[in-house]
């Protein structure tokens, strides 16, 4: 499993407006070497989640909504891809073949592990702790 490259330009996105200051979309883009297309879309998402805020106007643009010490990895990653899963053995509803007698197989265990892991670190990671 990889991080997408949506949640790459997420993660980037919010370090760059870590300052709290208002940026344009040109700017963020500019300094994080994102792609306008992704941003846009990344930008929306994460203003639904109101991780950061849309000022409009001529000197409109985004800025955190939230202080850089309390938005997590976690909360970006999860903004942009709730499907976020190492194995799609992980998901809701998944029928793996090689469960037996009602129980999951060593594998799927294992894995169930790892994601833990993985939510665990993503989590205890704040975007102040990327600058």
């Amino acid at each position: 499993m990889f991080l997408t490259k949506e949640c790459d330009y997420a993660i980037r996105v919010v370090r760059g407006l870590a300052d709290e200051n208002i940026k344009t979309t040109k700017t963020i883009c500019e300094n994080e070497q994102i792609p306008m297309p992704f941003a846009y879309k990344i930008l929306k998402k994460l203003e639904i989640a109101g991780i950061i805020s849309a000022h409009r106007g001529t000197n409109g643009g985004y800025r955190l909504a939230k202080k850089p010490d309390s938005v997590t990895l976690f909360d970006i990653v999860n903004t942009v891809d709730r499907n976020l899963f190492i194995n799609e053995c992980l998901r809701q509803g998944y029928t793996c073949p090689n469960n037996t007698d009602g129980k999951n197989c060593g594998v799927h265990r294992e894995f169930c592990r790892l994601q833990s892991i993985l939510i665990a670190a993503l989590s205890e990671k704040t975007i102040s702790d990327l600058i």
